[in-house]
């Protein structure tokens, strides 16, 4: 009978008598380097899967087109029920022109915003004046968690200000929706163009791609109104 003899990994030798050990072992470590070596591609897909996740989550800023900032056409009247909501709450409607009017859009003022609008718009339940208060419109904030459009978007600037962003950039603004009725919007002014934030959807778009008609906003130089594209105004912004 011939004796075998077997070298080790490790340049030394044993006998056919550790043959089984050495099979086993061969196998076994074969499979576990194998187990390794995938766990570890598994590691380098995932950690690229993260990074195209992360990228994704920037590109929402570096996407969006620059468009032109929606025209101003002189001065305008803010609907009456500002003027309520600015005498109950003086200092959301005072202008600091100290403030920048402009935000420089960048990834971490884009989560914010996306983070607010959709926060706001899944906590507040959307109601008319009418049937919330009994009046035909009021502006104000939906702190019982119930308002419509406008008391949406004063929550948000309200947030949005709490956050560090300049409230002369956040701009109040009525509009005329897809259904030709009064509604009103949170403009953000930036470098990238004007941004809107809207109860209607958590999309966040230029003020070119929401399809309404722009009528007025408030003014970044004082308490005026300025009018936009010489549209006539809305009486009320009741739409929820």
């Amino acid at each position: 009978m011939r004796h075998a003899v077997l070298r080790g990994v490790d340049g030394g030798s044993f006998s056919a008598s550790g043959l089984s050990y050495g099979v086993t072992c061969g196998v076994t470590c074969g499979l576990s380097w194998r187990r390794i070596g995938r766990a570890a591609k598994l590691s380098l897909v995932g950690s690229i899967l993260l990074l195209g996740g992360a990228a994704t989550q920037a590109r929402p800023v570096a996407a969006l087109p620059d468009a032109p900032a929606v025209n101003e056409s002189g001065g305008a009247r803010p609907v009456a029920a500002w003027n309520g909501f600015c005498a109950k709450h003086p200092a959301e409607c005072i202008v600091d022109t100290s403030q920048p009017a402009i935000i420089a859009l960048n990834p971490a003022i884009w989560r914010t915003l996306t983070s607010v609008n959709r926060r706001v718009n899944a906590r507040i339940h959307p109601i008319t004046d009418m049937a919330h208060w009994g009046v035909v419109d009021r502006w104000d904030f939906p702190d019982d968690g119930f308002g419509d459009c406008e008391d949406f978007q004063l929550l948000k600037r309200r947030m949005l200000v709490e956050r560090g962003l300049p409230r002369r950039a956040l701009r109040m603004t009525v509009v005329i929706d897809d259904i030709g009725e009064g509604h009103a919007v949170l403009m953000v002014r930036t470098d990238k163009g004007d941004l809107i934030l809207d109860n209607k959807t958590t999309a966040i778009l230029s003020a070119q791609r929401t399809g309404y008609t722009y009528v007025k906003r408030e003014g970044q130089d004082g308490m005026a109104w300025v009018s936009l594209n010489g549209v006539a105004s809305p009486v009320a912004t009741a739409n929820r």
